[in-house]
This record gives C-alpha cells, structure tokens and sequence, in this order.
C-alpha cells in the first residue's frame, strides 16, 4: 500500500519512486521542483548560450538530427529547427495512452530534466510541472516509438502540447492543445535551441508504462498467493508442502515469501489436510505456487530496481557538463534496460495466471476436484456453471503466451541506418502492461472459483486468512445458485483487487 502522506511531490531528479509516480499518476498529487534542481537546469542552459554564441558544433544544437548529425544550423534557424523536430516527430499511431500513463510520462520527464544535464531552461519544465498540476494531459497515441533515440514520437505529442498545439484533456474534454492550455489559465512556450531535443530524447515513456505496470504486478503476485490458498483449501490441499523446512532448503527469497504467505492465509483451517491424510502429494499448480510465485515475485523485484534507477537518470543526448566544459553524445537514451526489465515483467505475470487457470481447471473439472459439483454447479446439464469461466482464463492465458513473446530481442534500423539497433522498449512495456491486466482478470476467476467451491465445503471451515477473503469476494458477488451472467463479476472482483486499499486489512490481519 502507499504510505507517502505528504500531498506534494517534490522534484530533484535523484529521488522518485514507485510510489510517488503512483500518487502523482492515479491520486493527482501535486508536483514541486526542487530550487536546486532550478539551479542546476539555469546552469546547463547558459553553457547551451556560451555554445551558441561561440558557433560549436554540437549535436542537436548547431546540427541536424539523426542521419543530419552533420548538417550545421545556422543559430537563426535553431528555433525553427526545434519546432521542426516536434511536428515532424509526432507521428504517433493507435489509440491514447490512458491519462494516468500520460501524468506518469510528464512526471518523469519532469525529473530525468532536472537532474540538470540537458540544456533546457527550467521555466520549460516549471510549464510542463504546470500542466500536471492544473490536469492539462495531452493526448500521446500509443503507438510509434522504437525505445532507441528515446521515446521521440511519443513524447513530441507531449511536447506539441508545450507550444500551444497537439491536443489535450481538460475537465473531461479532449481540446486542441492550445485551447487547453488557456482553459487551464496556461500560455504556450516558445523553444529555444536544444530545447525540442531535451523534450523528446528520453526512455520516459516505456519506463512510465513499466512503473505502473510493476507497481500493479507487485500486488499481483500477493493476490497469486491469496487465489492458490483459497483453491488449495477447496481441495484438501496437504499442507507439509508449505513447511518452511522445505524451502529454506532451498533459500530463494520470493519462494520463501509466497510459502509463508500460504501458511498464514490458511493458518487455522480445518480444510487443509496432513501428508497422506488423503494423498500423499498434490499436483504441481498447488505443490509447487511458491516455487513459481516466488520465481516471479524475485523477477519482479528486479524490475523494480531497474526502474528506480531509470526514473532517476538523465536519458538524453547530447549531455551538458557546464563544469567539465563538454558536451557528450552518448546513448542514454536507448531503452535496453528497460526493454529486457520489461519482457521479464510480461513473462512473470504471465507465468502467475498460467498457473492459476491450471488450478482453476482443478477446482471445476469433476475428476480432479475432490468431489465438489462439475462445474462448481448443483444442477448440471440444464446449468453450466462455471464450465466457461474456465474456457475464457484459458484464452487469456492462451492470449498471454504470444504477448510475451520478447519485444528486446527485436530491432529494425531507422534514420538511414544511423541508428541501427533499437529496443523495441516500449512495445514490450506496452505487452507487459496488457499481461497484467489479463493475469488480474485469470486471478478474479480463480478466487470466485475457490469462494464457490468454500460455499460447498463450509466456509465456516476456512483458514484466517482465507476467511478474511471469502468474506469480502462474497460482499461484492453473490453465491452462484443459477447460471448467469459472470462476466461482471470478474471484472467486480478484478477491480477490488487493483485498488490501493484492497489488501492492506488483510495484511494487517496476516501481520498479527
């Protein structure tokens, strides 16, 4: 759960986090920038100044983009140029970015600037913290960026809006950018030279997309190990498999999570059963959650800390060193870090609903379901039940499988083959971000499967925990007595489960 309190998100571009991306993005927290970080944006810019006056060539300020690297632009031109930059960059393709992906990109956009190694002057950035704070969003089409040279098409859709055009939401419209701007009581800005690079050569936009899908998979991987516990109750699951004696053993730290977790979730249940009690063993989508779970859960933990690091790093080119007198051309800007965090991030959650549509086959399948109803339904034949609950995870899951297919391993050369190996970050950020969502709606199943099959055991007989999440499933959803339609109840349930406050009663049941 988040416990920032402050309602201000202050701004130096060393200390974001997960969390402060979270609140700026879905709860609107406002935005401050530090007077440091002022100090170090003033300081690179006039460095940009002395540069142009003394008439160096430097990438992207006296010369061309790309394949032009060496074409010189005059200073007279240097504006136009940048505005140039913007339009002709802002390509993108396919629906909009959801608002809060698009807070999360101008929030980060906002710190990689004020780390102050971009040339920019700072009252760029103030407009652009500005627009955030007054709910200026603009409209950034998904679709359209390579994740090498930064996410450039995306971000100059951003960027349009900075200079009165492009389109953006306000109070619930969607505007021409411009009109936006003075709804919100805003005046456009004009570039300088450097300033339309600084805006647009950055990984913001696949890192944005990565931090909110990471922060949701985080609490995936908790509602993996809430479903398998509550399935693993409806079918006398033997519990020796949980004992702690088997995975320190085996010391990995996300197993050893997930079992302790089980173990307190069904602490106190008169379901679970003892080593050969009733079998010797279960099968593996039970057995084995906190080997997998604990798999993703570590996995997840690495994307997380490349994200961290990503949210508070210049990503840029060229980069200003007023104090050095350089200028270098580097390649902050691709997105392979994040690419490869992202991938990982698709194959763990996919990984998490695989495995839960196996154990939802389980809880419905007569054969394998320790005697509960076909279907989880008492008038089978004339009812299904839930029979095509389990068809539809198993598409999802099906659907999962091809998303995760990697995006980093993919590159095509662009700019005349200037830029002739690219990361493909953003499309895997953008695959990551579905496979959440779809492993979220797997979960949503499984957990209405388990508290429909406790109904038929006795929910009176559930663990703690487990009883703590049989409660609330069946405040939002009734008991299934006769078929209908399930549909919105997986989505009721999906919804509870992605909201901020959904675990933290729980968790503090657990902690006790």
């Amino acid at each position: 759960m988040l416990t920032t309190v402050e309602k201000t998100v202050h701004i130096n571009g060393r200390a974001l986090t997960l969390e402060d991306v979270v609140h700026v993005a879905r709860h609107r927290r406002k935005v401050e920038i530090d007077a440091g970080s002022v100090q170090a944006m003033q300081k690179s810019r006039d460095y940009v100044e002395k540069l142009l006056r003394d008439k160096k060539v430097v990438y992207g300020l006296t010369t061309g983009f790309g394949k032009f690297s060496d074409t010189y632009i005059s200073e007279e031109d240097a504006k136009a140029m940048q505005l140039n930059l913007i339009r002709s960059h802002a390509c993108g393709i396919g629906r909009p970015f959801a608002k809060e992906v698009v807070r999360a990109i101008m929030l980060l956009r906002i710190n990689a600037l004020a780390i102050g190694y971009s040339g920019i002057r700072p009252e760029v950035v103030q407009l652009m913290a500005d627009m955030l704070n007054r709910g200026v969003t603009p409209v950034i089409p998904e679709q359209g960026s390579l994740g090498a040279s930064g996410d450039l098409t995306p971000l100059s859709h951003l960027a349009l809006v900075l200079v009165g055009e492009g389109e953006a939401y306000y109070e619930g419209e969607r505007l021409p950018g411009g009109e936006a701007m003075a709804k919100a009581g805003l005046a456009p800005i004009v570039l300088e030279a450097k300033e339309g690079l600084a805006l647009i050569n950055g990984t913001q936009v696949m890192t944005a997309v990565g931090v909110l899908a990471c922060w949701d998979a985080e609490r995936l991987v908790d509602w993996a190990d809430n479903a398998a516990a509550l399935t693993a109750e409806a079918l006398y699951g033997v519990r020796d498999a949980f004992d702690d004696a088997t995975h320190a053993l085996r010391p990995q730290l996300g197993q050893r999570l997930s079992a302790a977790r089980i173990r307190r979730l069904t602490a106190g249940s008169r379901l679970m059963t003892n080593q050969g009690e009733r079998r010797v063993q279960d099968a593996y989508s039970l057995r084995c959650a906190p080997q997998v779970h604990g798999a993703s859960r570590d996995a997840i933990a690495y994307v997380r800390e490349k994200l961290e690091i990503e949210i508070n790093s210049a990503t840029d080119n060229p980069l200003i060193f007023p104090d050095e007198d350089r200028v270098i051309s580097g390649g902050n800007f691709h997105g392979q870090p994040i690419a490869l965090a992202m991938d990982h991030l698709a194959v763990s959650a996919a990984e998490l609903a695989n495995i839960s549509e196996r154990r939802i086959e389980r809880l419905v399948n007569p054969h394998l379901n320790e005697n509960l109803p076909p279907f989880l339904t008492t008038n089978g034949g004339v009812e299904s039940g839930f029979m095509i609950a389990q068809y539809a995870a198993a598409s999802v899951v099906s659907e999962n499988k091809s998303l995760a297919h990697p995006a980093s391993v993919d590159s095509i050369p662009s700019s005349g083959n200037q830029e002739d190996h690219v990361s493909m970050g953003t499309i895997g950020a953008r695959k990551a971000r579905q496979i959440v969502d779809n492993a979220y709606n797997v979960l949503a199943i499984e957990l209405l499967c388990g508290a429909q099959a406790a109904d038929y055991r006795d929910p009176s007989l559930l663990g703690e925990g487990t009883a703590w999440l049989y409660r609330r499933i069946r405040e939002r959803v009734p008991f299934v007595d006769r078929d209908r339609v399930l549909s919105g109840d997986f989505k009721t349930i999906a919804d509870w489960m992605k909201r901020t406050d959904s675990l933290a009663e729980l968790e503090a049941l657990l902690d006790q």
